[in-house]
Protein backbone atom coordinates (compact mmCIF):
# COMPACT_ATOMS: atom_id res chain seq x y z
CA UNK A 1 0.00 0.00 0.00
CA UNK A 2 2.82 2.39 0.88
CA UNK A 3 4.50 1.67 -2.45
CA UNK A 4 1.23 2.35 -4.29
CA UNK A 5 0.75 5.69 -2.50
CA UNK A 6 4.35 6.66 -3.27
CA UNK A 7 3.88 5.80 -6.95
CA UNK A 8 0.66 7.85 -7.08
CA UNK A 9 2.46 10.83 -5.51
CA UNK A 10 5.35 10.60 -7.94
CA UNK A 11 3.02 10.47 -10.93
CA UNK A 12 1.07 13.46 -9.62
CA UNK A 13 4.27 15.40 -8.86
CA UNK A 14 5.66 14.68 -12.33
CA UNK A 15 2.45 15.94 -13.95
CA UNK A 16 2.54 19.13 -11.88
CA UNK A 17 6.12 19.83 -12.84
CA UNK A 18 5.39 19.19 -16.51
CA UNK A 19 2.40 21.52 -16.50
CA UNK A 20 4.41 24.28 -14.81
CA UNK A 21 7.20 23.98 -17.20
CA UNK A 22 7.25 28.74 -23.45
CA UNK A 23 6.72 25.42 -21.46
CA UNK A 24 8.89 22.53 -22.44
CA UNK A 25 7.45 22.05 -25.92
CA UNK A 26 7.86 25.70 -26.82
CA UNK A 27 11.54 25.66 -25.93
CA UNK A 28 12.04 22.41 -27.81
CA UNK A 29 10.43 23.88 -30.92
CA UNK A 30 12.85 26.81 -30.83
CA UNK A 31 15.78 24.44 -30.36
CA UNK A 32 14.62 22.27 -33.26
CA UNK A 33 14.12 25.24 -35.61
CA UNK A 34 17.60 26.48 -34.72
CA UNK A 35 19.12 23.04 -35.32
CA UNK A 36 17.57 22.96 -38.79
CA UNK A 37 19.13 26.33 -39.62
CA UNK A 38 22.68 25.78 -38.37
CA UNK A 39 25.58 25.87 -40.78
CA UNK A 40 27.36 22.54 -41.23
CA UNK A 41 30.39 23.89 -39.37
CA UNK A 42 28.33 25.16 -36.43
CA UNK A 43 26.35 21.93 -36.24
CA UNK A 44 29.54 19.87 -36.16
CA UNK A 45 31.12 21.96 -33.40
CA UNK A 46 27.97 22.02 -31.27
CA UNK A 47 27.45 18.29 -31.69
CA UNK A 48 31.01 17.69 -30.49
CA UNK A 49 30.56 19.98 -27.48
CA UNK A 50 27.20 18.50 -26.44
CA UNK A 51 28.29 14.90 -27.03
CA UNK A 52 25.44 14.34 -29.48
CA UNK A 53 22.60 16.00 -27.57
CA UNK A 54 20.43 18.15 -29.82
CA UNK A 55 19.36 21.73 -29.15
CA UNK A 56 15.79 20.61 -28.47
CA UNK A 57 17.12 18.23 -25.82
CA UNK A 58 19.08 20.88 -23.92
CA UNK A 59 16.54 23.68 -24.37
CA UNK A 60 14.81 23.10 -21.02
CA UNK A 61 18.00 22.79 -18.94
CA UNK A 62 17.82 26.35 -17.55
CA UNK A 63 14.37 25.63 -16.09
CA UNK A 64 15.39 22.24 -14.74
CA UNK A 65 18.22 23.70 -12.63
CA UNK A 66 15.90 26.20 -10.88
CA UNK A 67 15.25 23.64 -8.15
CA UNK A 68 18.98 23.53 -7.31
CA UNK A 69 19.93 26.34 -4.92
CA UNK A 70 23.46 26.58 -6.27
CA UNK A 71 22.03 28.02 -9.50
CA UNK A 72 19.91 30.72 -7.83
CA UNK A 73 22.16 33.47 -9.21
CA UNK A 74 20.87 32.69 -12.72
CA UNK A 75 17.12 33.01 -11.99
CA UNK A 76 17.05 36.70 -12.90
CA UNK A 77 18.44 35.87 -16.34
CA UNK A 78 15.05 34.57 -17.51
CA UNK A 79 13.30 37.94 -17.75
CA UNK A 80 13.52 41.73 -17.68
CA UNK A 81 10.91 44.01 -16.12
CA UNK A 82 10.84 47.29 -18.06
CA UNK A 83 8.33 50.12 -17.66
CA UNK A 84 6.19 50.40 -20.77
CA UNK A 85 7.14 54.04 -21.34
CA UNK A 86 10.85 53.17 -21.56
CA UNK A 87 13.04 51.06 -23.81
CA UNK A 88 15.25 48.35 -22.36
CA UNK A 89 18.33 50.56 -22.83
CA UNK A 90 16.62 53.42 -20.96
CA UNK A 91 15.49 51.27 -18.06
CA UNK A 92 17.07 50.83 -14.65
CA UNK A 93 18.82 47.48 -14.66
CA UNK A 94 18.33 44.68 -12.13
CA UNK A 95 21.46 44.34 -9.98
CA UNK A 96 21.04 40.56 -10.15
CA UNK A 97 21.09 40.64 -13.96
CA UNK A 98 18.40 40.10 -16.56
CA UNK A 99 17.76 38.25 -19.81
CA UNK A 100 19.84 40.58 -22.01
CA UNK A 101 22.76 40.53 -19.58
CA UNK A 102 22.47 36.74 -19.42
CA UNK A 103 22.45 36.31 -23.20
CA UNK A 104 25.45 38.60 -23.64
CA UNK A 105 27.34 36.74 -20.92
CA UNK A 106 26.64 33.39 -22.59
CA UNK A 107 27.82 34.65 -25.98
CA UNK A 108 30.96 36.09 -24.39
CA UNK A 109 31.85 32.76 -22.73
CA UNK A 110 31.17 30.78 -25.90
CA UNK A 111 33.45 33.08 -27.90
CA UNK A 112 36.21 32.98 -25.27
CA UNK A 113 38.89 30.55 -26.43
CA UNK A 114 40.26 30.29 -22.89
CA UNK A 115 36.91 29.22 -21.33
CA UNK A 116 36.71 25.62 -20.15
CA UNK A 117 34.62 23.02 -21.92
CA UNK A 118 32.44 22.75 -18.81
CA UNK A 119 31.71 26.49 -18.87
CA UNK A 120 31.00 26.42 -22.59
CA UNK A 121 28.52 23.55 -22.24
CA UNK A 122 26.72 25.28 -19.37
CA UNK A 123 26.47 28.63 -21.12
CA UNK A 124 25.39 27.05 -24.42
CA UNK A 125 22.53 25.32 -22.62
CA UNK A 126 21.61 28.59 -20.95
CA UNK A 127 21.78 30.54 -24.22
CA UNK A 128 19.44 28.16 -26.04
CA UNK A 129 16.88 28.58 -23.29
CA UNK A 130 17.25 32.33 -22.84
CA UNK A 131 16.73 33.07 -26.53
CA UNK A 132 13.49 31.13 -26.16
CA UNK A 133 12.45 33.12 -23.10
CA UNK A 134 13.26 36.36 -24.93
CA UNK A 135 10.48 35.58 -27.43
CA UNK A 136 7.81 34.87 -24.78
CA UNK A 137 6.20 38.30 -24.29
CA UNK A 138 5.37 37.87 -20.61
CA UNK A 139 9.07 37.54 -19.79
CA UNK A 140 8.99 41.31 -20.24
CA UNK A 141 5.90 41.78 -18.10
CA UNK A 142 5.47 44.35 -15.36
CA UNK A 143 7.43 44.14 -12.12
CA UNK A 144 4.35 44.87 -10.01
CA UNK A 145 2.53 41.73 -11.18
CA UNK A 146 5.68 39.60 -11.44
CA UNK A 147 5.64 39.38 -15.22
CA UNK A 148 1.95 38.52 -15.38
CA UNK A 149 2.09 35.80 -12.71
CA UNK A 150 -0.24 37.90 -10.53
CA UNK A 151 -2.39 38.92 -13.53
CA UNK A 152 -5.20 36.49 -12.78
CA UNK A 153 -7.37 34.98 -15.52
CA UNK A 154 -9.18 31.72 -16.12
CA UNK A 155 -8.12 29.35 -18.86
CA UNK A 156 -11.11 27.32 -20.02
CA UNK A 157 -12.78 28.14 -16.67
CA UNK A 158 -9.84 27.00 -14.52
CA UNK A 159 -7.79 29.40 -12.38
CA UNK A 160 -4.66 30.62 -14.12
CA UNK A 161 -2.63 33.75 -14.91
CA UNK A 162 -1.62 35.46 -18.13
CA UNK A 163 2.02 34.38 -17.82
CA UNK A 164 1.08 30.72 -17.55
CA UNK A 165 -1.36 31.00 -20.46
CA UNK A 166 1.45 32.26 -22.69
CA UNK A 167 4.22 30.12 -21.22
CA UNK A 168 2.43 26.81 -21.42
CA UNK A 169 -1.32 26.55 -21.71
CA UNK A 170 -1.91 27.78 -25.26
CA UNK A 171 0.72 25.38 -26.60
CA UNK A 172 -0.58 22.50 -24.47
CA UNK A 173 -4.14 23.17 -25.65
CA UNK A 174 -3.03 22.87 -29.27
CA UNK A 175 -2.07 19.26 -28.51
CA UNK A 176 0.86 18.87 -30.89
CA UNK A 177 4.23 17.37 -30.09
CA UNK A 178 7.17 19.71 -30.45
CA UNK A 179 8.17 18.07 -33.74
CA UNK A 180 4.62 18.41 -35.13
CA UNK A 181 4.49 22.03 -34.08
CA UNK A 182 7.92 22.68 -35.61
CA UNK A 183 6.69 21.25 -38.90
CA UNK A 184 3.64 23.53 -38.80
CA UNK A 185 5.22 26.89 -38.08
CA UNK A 186 4.75 29.79 -40.54
CA UNK A 187 6.62 29.47 -43.83
CA UNK A 188 8.62 32.64 -44.47
CA UNK A 189 10.01 34.01 -47.72
CA UNK A 190 13.73 34.69 -48.04
CA UNK A 191 13.09 38.39 -47.53
CA UNK A 192 10.99 37.74 -44.42
CA UNK A 193 13.61 35.39 -43.00
CA UNK A 194 16.36 37.93 -43.62
CA UNK A 195 14.32 40.59 -41.83
CA UNK A 196 13.65 38.34 -38.80
CA UNK A 197 17.36 37.53 -38.48
CA UNK A 198 18.49 41.15 -38.85
CA UNK A 199 19.28 43.41 -35.91
CA UNK A 200 20.78 42.71 -32.52
CA UNK A 201 19.52 41.28 -29.23
CA UNK A 202 18.15 44.61 -27.96
CA UNK A 203 16.21 45.06 -31.23
CA UNK A 204 14.62 41.64 -30.78
CA UNK A 205 13.80 42.51 -27.18
CA UNK A 206 11.94 45.65 -28.23
CA UNK A 207 10.06 43.70 -30.88
CA UNK A 208 8.86 41.21 -28.25
CA UNK A 209 8.04 44.04 -25.83
CA UNK A 210 5.73 45.50 -28.45
CA UNK A 211 3.68 42.30 -28.10
CA UNK A 212 3.91 42.48 -24.30
CA UNK A 213 2.25 45.89 -24.26
CA UNK A 214 -0.42 44.73 -26.73
CA UNK A 215 -1.25 41.66 -24.60
CA UNK A 216 -1.63 43.75 -21.45
CA UNK A 217 -3.76 46.28 -23.33
CA UNK A 218 -6.10 43.71 -24.85
CA UNK A 219 -6.53 41.26 -21.96
CA UNK A 220 -8.77 41.94 -18.97
CA UNK A 221 -7.98 40.50 -15.56
CA UNK A 222 -10.32 37.91 -14.03
CA UNK A 223 -11.85 36.99 -17.38
CA UNK A 224 -12.20 33.55 -18.90
CA UNK A 225 -9.92 32.92 -21.86
CA UNK A 226 -10.60 30.02 -24.20
CA UNK A 227 -11.19 29.34 -27.91
CA UNK A 228 -11.47 32.98 -28.96
CA UNK A 229 -8.17 33.82 -27.26
CA UNK A 230 -6.49 30.92 -29.06
CA UNK A 231 -7.98 32.17 -32.35
CA UNK A 232 -6.70 35.69 -31.74
CA UNK A 233 -3.23 34.86 -30.46
CA UNK A 234 -1.97 31.39 -31.39
CA UNK A 235 -0.59 32.51 -34.76
CA UNK A 236 1.45 35.05 -32.79
CA UNK A 237 2.77 32.22 -30.61
CA UNK A 238 3.75 30.24 -33.70
CA UNK A 239 5.53 33.24 -35.21
CA UNK A 240 7.42 33.93 -31.98
CA UNK A 241 8.63 30.33 -31.89
CA UNK A 242 9.79 30.63 -35.50
CA UNK A 243 11.59 33.91 -34.81
CA UNK A 244 13.23 32.46 -31.72
CA UNK A 245 14.61 29.48 -33.62
CA UNK A 246 15.90 31.54 -36.54
CA UNK A 247 17.56 34.09 -34.28
CA UNK A 248 19.11 31.41 -32.08
CA UNK A 249 20.60 29.83 -35.21
CA UNK A 250 21.90 33.25 -36.29
CA UNK A 251 23.74 33.71 -33.00
CA UNK A 252 25.14 30.18 -32.99
CA UNK A 253 26.29 30.41 -36.61
CA UNK A 254 28.10 33.63 -35.73
CA UNK A 255 29.80 31.96 -32.76
CA UNK A 256 30.71 28.69 -34.43
CA UNK A 257 31.10 29.74 -38.05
Amino acid sequence: MKHLLLLMFLVQFTNIKASEDWGQNGHRVIGEVAEQNLSKKAKRKINRLLKGDGLAMISTYADEIKSDLKYDEFKAWHYANVDFDKTYNESEKNEQGDIVIGINKCVSILKDKSASEKDKIFHLKMLVHLIGDMHQPLHFGLKEDRGGNDFKVKWFYKESNIHRVWDTQMIESYKMSYTELTDNLPVLSKAQTKFVKSGEVVDWVESTRGLTKKIYGETEENTNLSYRYMYDWFDVVRMQLKKGGLRLATILNDIYG
